[in-house]
C-alpha cells in the first residue's frame, strides 16, 4: 500500500490530476491487498478454528482490525469518488473547485463513524469517548497500512505454524507407533523397562503438543529479531525436536535389544567358553599350588580362589531370559557378564602366574646350571673334581623336594664363580678357527 504526498497550498489542475491518479492507483493496490487477505488460507483456518491462549487474543484483535480496514477503505473510496466527481464538473476547474479539491485531497476531510470502532478490539481511538475519527487521505492510508501489516503478520504466522508443525508431529507420531509395536515385540513395556516408560511419555507429549498447535499456533512462533516484515519469523520447533531426539534414543535402545535377540545364543556360547577357561585355569592354579607347596620350601604361595559361582549363576539367569524371550532384560545382563567374564579369565591367569612363580624360578636356575656345565665341557673341564663337587651340590638342591630356592640359588652362583675362575686364564687373546673368543670374566 502506498502513501500520498504531504499537504500543501491550493493545488492547480495538474497537481489535482496527478494526485487523483496516485490515489486511484493506491485504491486499486489497497483493494487487491484486502481481497488477498480476505482469501488467505490462514485467515479462513483462523475463522473456523477453536482457538485458545495467545492466538485467541490476537485473532480477536485481528478480526476487529480487518473489519476496521474495510470501513476505512470504504471511507477512502467515498472520498476518492467525491474528489473525482468535483474534478469532473468542468474541464477547467474553477478556483473554488480547486480549493475544495485541495481540502478534500490534503486536509482532514475523511470522517469514519466511531460506532465501527467503539466496540472493536483493534488499536484505534476506541475508548477515547469519540463518536467518530477524522483523517486526511494520507493519514488514512498510513493507518490502513499499519492495520494491514499487523493483521497479515498474525495470519501469516499462524498459517506458517499450521503448515509446518502438525504434519511433522503426525509423521513423528507414526514413527512412534511403529517403535511402540517393535518395543512390545521384544518385551520393552511401560513399567518394565525405562524405554517403555519413555515411549509412554513421548506419546502423551506429542498428543498434547498437537492439540496446542492446532488451538494456539502462535505459542509456537518465534518472531524474527529486528524484522518489521509481516510474517517475519519461524515456527518454534524446540519441543518437537526434543521429543524427536528422545524417540531416536529409544529406537537405538530397541535396536540394541534386537541385536541381542539375533546373536544371543552365540554370545551365550562365548560366555560359557570364557568362564570354562577361567574355571580350568583356576583349577590348574590350585593344582600347581599344591605342587609348589610340596616341592618348594620357604616360599610364600598365594591362595587360589574358587570357581566363579556367582557368574555361573548369572549365566544361567541369562539363558533363562533367552528361553522366555525377555530380550530387554537379557541385553544389559549380557553386556555386564561379558566384561565380568573377561575380568575373571584375566584374574585366573594372573593367579596361575603368581602361584607358579617359584617353579619358574627353579626352572630358570636349573637351566642356568646346565648352561654353565655345557660351557665348562666345551673348554675341557668337565672332569674337574672341584667343579663336579660344586655342580653336584647345586643339582641336589635343585632336584630335591622341597627345594629351598634361596639356598639353591647360592649354590648355582658358587658353581658359576668357580667355573669362571677356572675359565678365565684359558681365554685366548684371539679365537681359533670356528670358535669365538670368550671374553667372560669371573663373576659374570
Amino acid at each position: 500500500m502506498g502513501v500520498t504526498g504531504p499537504p500543501g497550498p491550493v493545488m492547480d489542475r495538474d497537481e489535482v490530476d496527478r494526485a487523483l491518479a496516485r490515489l486511484g492507483a493506491e485504491h486499486e493496490a489497497i483493494e487487491t491487498s484486502l481481497l488477498a487477505l480476505q482469501d488467505h488460507a490462514g485467515r479462513r483456518l483462523l475463522e473456523g478454528a477453536e482457538l485458545t491462549g495467545t492466538t485467541k487474543e490476537r485473532w480477536t484483535a485481528t478480526e476487529a482490525s480487518i473489519t476496521l480496514l474495510w470501513a476505512y477503505f470504504d471511507a477512502y473510496a467515498d472520498a476518492l469518488r467525491a474528489a473525482r466527481g468535483i474534478r469532473a464538473r468542468r474541464r477547467w476547474s474553477s478556483r473554488e473547485d480547486l480549493a475544495e479539491l485541495t481540502e478534500l485531497l490534503r486536509g482532514e476531510s475523511v470522517t469514519v463513524a466511531g460506532s465501527a470502532t467503539a466496540t472493536a478490539n483493534a488499536p484505534t481511538l476506541a475508548g477515547s469517548g469519540k463518536l467518530s475519527e477524522r483523517f486526511s487521505l494520507v493519514a488514512l492510508v498510513e493507518r490502513m497500512n499499519e492495520l494491514y501489516a499487523a493483521s497479515l503478520d498474525m495470519v501469516v504466522a499462524a498459517d506458517a505454524v499450521w503448515s509446518a508443525l502438525p504434519a511433522r508431529i503426525d509423521l513423528l507420531a507414526a514413527e512412534l507407533q511403529r517403535t511402540r509395536r517393535l518395543a512390545h515385540s521384544v518385551g520393552v513395556r511401560p513399567g518394565e523397562h525405562p524405554s517403555g516408560d519413555d515411549l509412554e511419555r513421548i506419546t502423551r507429549t506429542l498428543t498434547s503438543m498437537r492439540e496446542q498447535v492446532i488451538s494456539d499456533p502462535l505459542a509456537f512462533w518465534l518472531p524474527a529479531q529486528g524484522s518489521s516484515a509481516p510474517g517475519g519469523g519461524r515456527p518454534d520447533t524446540t519441543a518437537y525436536d526434543r521429543e524427536a531426539r528422545a524417540l531416536e534414543d529409544v529406537r537405538r535402545e530397541i535396536d540394541a535389544v534386537l541385536t541381542v535377540r539375533q546373536d544371543a545364543e552365540a554370545r551365550l556360547v562365548r560366555l560359557r567358553d570364557v568362564l570354562s577357561r577361567a574355571d580350568r585355569t583356576l583349577a590348574e592354579a590350585r593344582s600347581a599350588r599344591g605342587e609348589v607347596l610340596a616341592k618348594i620350601a620357604a616360599s610364600e604361595v598365594p591362595a587360589v580362589s574358587g570357581p566363579p559361582t556367582a557368574l555361573n549363576e548369572q549365566l544361567a539367569t541369562a539363558a533363562e531370559y533367552r528361553r522366555h524371550a525377555q530380550w530387554h532384560r537379557l541385553s544389559p545382563l549380557l553386556e555386564s557378564l561379558e566384561q565380568k567374564a573377561e575380568d575373571e579369565l584375566l584374574r585366573a591367569r594372573e593367579s596361575l602366574t603368581a602361584v607358579t612363580a617359584p617353579l619358574a624360578v627353579r626352572a630358570e636356575l636349573r637351566g642356568r646350571l646346565d648352561a654353565y656345565k655345557a660351557k665348562v665341557a666345551r673348554h675341557g673341564l668337565a672332569e674337574d673334581p672341584f667343579l663336579i663337587e660344586r655342580y653336584d651340590a647345586a643339582r641336589r638342591m635343585l632336584w630335591s623336594a622341597p627345594c629351598d630356592l634361596r639356598v639353591a640359588e647360592e649354590a648355582v652362583l658358587r658353581y658359576q664363580r668357580a667355573a669362571a675362575d677356572l675359565l678365565s686364564p684359558r681365554v685366548p687373546e684371539q679365537g681359533g678357527a670356528g670358535e669365538p673368543t670368550d671374553q667372560r670374566r669371573p663373576g659374570t
